[in-house]
C-alpha cells in the first residue's frame, strides 16, 4: 500500500529531481508507482517497461518503443 507520504509525492506539481530506485536516473516528471511492489515510486521509463514486460514484450522491444516515445514527446 502506498504511503500518505507517497501519495503527496504524486501530487506534487513541483519538478523537484528525484532518482528512479530501479534504474538511478535522474527525472523530473511525475513519479509512477511500480508494479512489482506497489510502493516504489519509480521513472515513467521504469513504470513503461514494467507494463510491457507484464504483457510479455521483450527487452529489445521495450527499448525501441520507449525510444519512439522519447522522439515522438521531443517533438
Amino acid at each position: 500500500m502506498i504511503s500518505a507520504k507517497g501519495v503527496r509525492e504524486i501530487k506534487s506539481d513541483i519538478r523537484e529531481p528525484r532518482f528512479c530506485p530501479k534504474c538511478g536516473c535522474s527525472y523530473t516528471e511525475h513519479p509512477a508507482l511500480s508494479r512489482v511492489d506497489n510502493e516504489a515510486l519509480i521513472c515513467t521509463d521504469c513504470s513503461t517497461r514494467e507494463a510491457l514486460d507484464a504483457i510479455g514484450v521483450s527487452t529489445e522491444e521495450q527499448e525501441k518503443i520507449i525510444s519512439i516515445i522519447h522522439r515522438n514527446y521531443a517533438e
